[in-house]
């Protein structure tokens, strides 16, 4: 029987410091993918899965209320997946980061996802814009079993461009890293802090661009990356080279790299590599969540 398991916020909270914790855990049974066990402490939860595709695939929205990240907040989320079970998972909106307080305590955001032999997990939220003054620590930790298939990305933005409100100052410190059994098969880190700017302006870096992000397919065999549309990915690149689009194999890993000047151009890119993708790699056509189109 699956249950949920709530915790009270804890009573000295200070400076509307929220912590929040999620944990959910998926088991394949008779009825399909269901949401076996659910743990969750403050403002960071899910409603019930939604089932699109059918009851193998759960779709699931994580639902932060207040909609950012202040000085001293703190959110993780774990993600458990047993034996074949299959997961879609994205957010309804934008993850903020604010502007952080004088003391600079920082704002942290920590993903874990664990998928078991034959799961598969398309990790799929929208973007995450840091305000000017931000102080971020972000991370997803990925650890794929046996026959498990990822398909998820990350989009960063910096500042508000259209609305004259670029980053400028502050820390970001974000690291991706996928594991097999142990073995690091992709990590991909990132800091920018106030001695270290300069990144956001050279050719090495950033180039004067606001928007980065990354997508990440596999672990595929050595067949499945043969088969894989590599041609296609990267015609989605923009001819007029308003921004950057990569697509390289690490490893057993198909991996894209974006950058450019919009979350928008961004997330469509992805969603064109994802409908391509996905049924090669989960052998089902693109269903983009419901959550989307509102």
């Amino acid at each position: 029987m699956n249950s949920v398991v709530q915790v009270s916020a804890p009573s000295n909270l200070t400076h509307g410091v929220w912590p929040a914790q999620l944990q959910l855990q998926f088991a394949k049974t008779e009825r399909g993918t269901r949401l076996w066990r659910k743990t969750q402490l403050g403002p960071l939860y899910v409603q019930r899965p939604f089932y699109p595709e059918g009851r193998e695939l759960a779709h699931v929205y994580l639902l932060h209320p207040p909609g950012g990240l202040v000085s001293g907040d703190k959110l993780e989320v774990q993600l458990q997946l047993a034996e074949q079970a299959q997961v879609l998972c994205t957010t309804p909106g934008a993850g903020r980061v604010y502007r952080a307080r004088a003391d600079k305590r920082v704002q942290q955001q920590h993903n874990k996802l664990v998928l078991g032999v034959g799961a598969s997990l398309e990790w799929l939220p929208q973007e995450t814009i840091l305000y000017d003054g931000a102080e971020a620590n972000l991370s997803t930790s990925v650890h794929v079993d046996t026959g498990a298939r990822f398909i998820g990305w990350e989009l960063t933005a910096l500042g508000l461009p259209a609305a004259n409100a670029l980053w400028q100052r502050g820390t970001l410190r974000q690291r991706f890293e996928l594991w097999q059994h142990k073995k690091l098969l992709l990590r991909e880190q990132l800091v920018l802090a106030d001695d270290s700017m300069a990144l956001l302006h050279a050719s090495i870096g950033w180039r004067s661009m606001s928007v980065a992000g990354v997508f990440v397919c596999g672990p595929c065999s050595a067949e499945e990356l043969q088969q894989l549309p590599w041609d296609a990915l990267r015609a989605l690149a923009p001819a007029d080279k308003s921004a950057l689009l990569s697509c390289t194999r690490v490893s057993s890993l198909l991996v894209l790299r974006y950058l450019g000047p919009s979350a928008q151009q961004a997330r469509q890119l992805f969603m064109q590599a994802w409908q391509l993708i996905r049924p090669l790699l989960l052998q089902r056509p693109a269903c983009p969540p419901a959550i989307w189109s509102t």
